[in-house]
């Protein structure tokens, strides 16, 4: 229990004093707003307690940063919209109206486990993707043009909208992003179209390629090479990308 209290006190010191420097110093909200600035804030504020806690006292200091984690997000959403002079009417409150105060609020802390999830996604396109560039000549992208947060910038949202807005900013672009580069791998290895009408309709909007892919017929697969000869060996593109990518638009 002792390694729950103190766990829990320093992950609410430690968020504090990380959200306090944020809001005083323009130059670090700048910094911690895109790229690899950004990942490294998500990952000090929800990662680093988390891990602190469980070697500092096992499941009670795990428990403890979550619960300290957990008290330094609700008092943000109370202490924020009253230095923000925020009006009455919010998000937040509004949605509460709709389905319910305690359902929309456990329905949002539902969403949190998901955290690490798309953490370790970030971090295979930070530590994995680089090596598709090398091998396999996929295309490079400027990850903070889409892992980047700017809802802060809106004066009206403060509080639990400012922070689960935020959130979504976050997750969004790290989704995206991975979407994204997962059409090169997908039409580069296996531009096989599914053998399912509807899986195909359903995953036109994250693959535009689908409609392109090829299907083995009499037992071959010539198809498919035919296409992978027409789209990765004619014409002057250097870079392995899908075949909706922009570069190709460009030549």
């Amino acid at each position: 229990m002792q390694a729950l209290l103190i766990s829990g006190l320093c992950t609410i010191a430690f968020l504090a004093v990380l959200t306090v420097a944020l809001l005083a110093s323009r130059g670090l909200r700048q910094l911690a707003t895109a790229g690899y600035g950004l990942d490294l804030l998500v990952t000090l504020m929800t990662g680093l307690p988390s891990v602190v806690g469980a070697v500092y006292g096992g499941w009670w200091g795990l428990a403890g940063a979550i619960l300290g984690s957990l008290g330094a997000l609700y008092a943000f959403c109370l202490i924020h919209p009253l230095i923000k002079r925020q009006q009455r009417q919010t998000i937040i409150g509004l949605l509460n109206r709709r389905v319910g105060f305690f359902r929309n609020q456990i329905a949002l802390l539902a969403t949190l486990p998901a955290v690490p999830l798309f953490l370790y996604l970030r971090y295979a396109e930070i530590f994995l993707y680089p090596f598709f560039i090398v091998l396999v000549r996929f295309p490079r992208y400027d990850q903070k043009a889409w892992v980047n947060v700017s809802r802060h910038k809106y004066e009206g949202l403060a509080g639990a909208d400012l922070i689960w807005c935020l959130y979504c900013d976050w997750m969004t672009g790290v989704v995206s992003l991975a979407a994204e580069m997962l059409r090169n791998v997908e039409s580069f290895w296996c531009p096989v179209r599914f053998d399912s009408t509807k899986k195909c309709a359903n995953c036109r909007t994250d693959f535009p390629d689908i409609d392109t892919w090829a299907t083995p017929k009499d037992g071959s697969v010539k198809p498919v090479v035919k296409l992978l000869e027409e789209k990765y060996f004619s014409g002057t593109n250097r870079t392995n990308s899908w075949f909706g990518h922009p570069d190709r638009k460009k030549k």
